[in-house]
């Protein structure tokens, strides 16, 4: 039997809920991880000099999977607006604090000893203490995870606000103006407000400046890049839904998204 109209409205919102809250969740357990970008794509190094820092694009493992965040973030806020990447946002923020307690819980429990002994060397046949490595990759900082948590809501409120705003300005058309235009505004505002919370009193305002900017050119590159990828969404879910309610959606996500909170 085909779906009703609101069936297929709770199916499309609960699907980009669950992408959301599942790539934020693996952004923030696998961040742990530092990459380096260019070793990635075969370059060396690119040694920028910012503010005096010779910087190179040494990232965290979670933004790898964070632009997945950004275009299903767009999405919701086209068909859904801000009451529902709010639901999402605050949710997803819920649910990470609620992982990284258990984590943190996890971490303080009594290993076993057939554990510790089985897992003691690595392929190489080096020593290692599993307990201790387990603790040391998820157990991060809890100034960072506040940091991230602070950024993540901010970031998705940013997000929401432009969006809109840039919606007023173009209606219906110019899709990646108001999507790209918000995530490169959005990040921007994530990329400082992150380390300055993490880093203040560790880093110098001037590290942290350049830390960021470096973040951040890699964050806009991206989200340039990904842009066609909100279009190939965008058809998607005005097929599922169909055209004409599609647009009705949006009309009304528009007109519920007023004023910052």
């Amino acid at each position: 039997m085909e779906p009703t109209v609101e069936q297929k409205h709770n199916r499309l919102f609960m699907t980009l809920a669950g992408i959301v809250i599942t790539n934020a969740l693996l952004a923030e357990m696998i961040g742990v991880k530092i990459f380096s970008a260019e070793a990635t794509v075969g370059l060396q190094p690119a040694h920028l000099n910012i503010l005096g820092f010779t910087m190179d694009f040494n990232l965290t493992a979670g933004v790898v999977i964070w632009p997945v965040v950004f275009i299903t973030t767009d999405l919701i806020n086209e068909y859904f607006g801000k009451p529902g990447v709010k639901r999402i946002s605050y949710l997803t923020a819920i649910l990470i604090a609620y992982a990284f307690v258990m984590l943190l819980l996890s971490i303080h429990l009594p290993p076993a000893d057939w554990w510790m002994d089985a897992n003691s060397k690595d392929d190489q046949g080096n020593a290692f203490n599993m307990d201790f490595a387990f603790g040391k990759i998820f157990g991060q900082g809890q100034r960072i995870i506040f940091a991230s948590l602070v950024a993540f809501i901010l970031g998705q409120l940013v997000d929401v606000f432009a969006f809109q705003r840039l919606r007023r300005v173009t209606g219906s058309r110019m899709l990646w103006l108001r999507a790209t235009g918000s995530t490169l505004v959005s990040q921007f505002v994530d990329s400082f407000v992150v380390l300055y919370i993490a880093f203040a009193g560790i880093f110098s305002n001037k590290q942290i400046l350049a830390i960021g900017i470096t973040n951040y050119l890699y964050k806009a590159c991206v989200a340039v890049l990904l842009t066609p990828l909100i279009y190939i969404g965008h058809t998607l879910i005005d097929r599922y839904l169909g055209k004409e309610h599609a647009a009705r959606m949006s009309e009304n996500a528009a007109g519920e998204s007023k004023g910052f909170f």
